[in-house]
This record gives C-alpha cells, structure tokens and sequence, in this order.
C-alpha cells in the first residue's frame, strides 16, 4: 500500500468494532488502536510511523480516542 493512500476509520457499528478500510480494500474491523496499527502493519505500514492524526487517516465517527466502552487499547 502506497503511504499517500487515504485510510479511512468508520464510525463504530453494533458490535463496537470500527471498519478500516484502504485503497478501497476492508482491512477488519478494529475495536481499539491496537487492532488498527496490526491492520496497517499487514498493509505494509510501520506502525511506530503512523501518525494518528496525521492526513493519511480519515476519521469518520470520532477520532483516535473514540472507541466503544471495552474496546480501548
């Protein structure tokens, strides 16, 4: 996956987990950060490089501090 690609984090659903989606492809759903770093770390990033409010993650539904009850990293 290209750097300069758009990650998009959607807005939790009824389980709690948000969809994270790249390049038009369903990553997984993460319920915390931690599952969204693994996601992006199989996608070919470095997650110690991500910056998580940084341009490249499109946050829908609340941003990185918004994760359901239980489900924080």
């Amino acid at each position: 996956m290209a750097a300069s690609a758009p990650i998009i984090v959607y807005p939790p659903d009824e389980d709690g987990g948000r969809r994270v989606r790249a390049n038009g492809t369903i990553l997984g759903r993460a319920y915390n950060v931690n599952d969204l770093l693994e996601f992006l770390r199989r996608a070919g990033l470095d997650p110690d490089e991500v910056d998580l409010d940084g341009a490249l993650i499109q946050w829908r539904g609340g941003g990185p501090d918004q994760w359901p009850p239980g489900g924080a990293a």
